[in-house]
């Protein structure tokens, strides 16, 4: 395996980072979620670009390979993609009072358990700490809960997305202080 590499992700990364996205949603869900639940996830789960164009979006590489992608933002948004506008609030966020958010973190599945997410994080929560921001929250998955948790997120709320289809798809909203 070559050495992991994180850098911001760029515009040329969209198709490749849309991919990987797919891959995870489908291969990682499995055990946490119903087949019907992965389904109904991807209207709730994807790529935001505004984080690429905001410059607060991460790839992580082994070699030439995209094995995660995560990003953090300082706007209100808490989840969802360019596909789920009406999940999103472009409204600055204030770091005095507010708290930063994680969002779209993903790893390609022949990544999974080697780092990966845990990497991400550490650039997302050290980029938002550099901005300002004393606290950070997400809205996770089920099959991402273990992996905040043990990174020192806690539970805030346990909540189901909108319902697509009339499937609904749990979440639990989690945070952690980042100083």
């Amino acid at each position: 395996m070559h050495p992991l590499t994180g850098r911001l992700a760029i515009p040329a990364d969209i198709p490749a980072i849309r991919t990987l996205m797919a891959r995870s949603i489908a291969q990682l869900q499995q055990g946490f979620l119903s087949p019907l639940e992965i389904a109904a996830s991807r209207a709730v789960m994807g790529l935001d670009t505004q984080l690429i164009e905001d410059r607060t979006y991460f790839i992580v590489e082994s070699g030439e390979t995209i094995a995660g992608c995560g990003g953090w933002s300082a706007r209100a948004t808490l989840y969802g993609g360019d596909h789920s506008a009406a999940l999103r609030d472009p409204k600055p966020l204030d770091p005095a009072q507010d708290a930063a958010r994680i969002r779209a973190m993903f790893t390609d599945p022949d990544f999974a358990r080697r780092g990966i997410g845990r990497l991400i994080l550490s650039l997302c929560e050290g980029a938002a700490r550099q901005a300002g921001f004393a606290r950070a929250e997400m809205m996770a998955t089920l099959a991402g809960e273990p992996l905040y948790r043990a990174c020192g997120y806690a539970e805030i709320e346990r909540v189901t997305a909108p319902p697509m289809g009339g499937i609904a798809v749990p979440l639990v909203r989690m945070g952690k202080p980042l100083f």
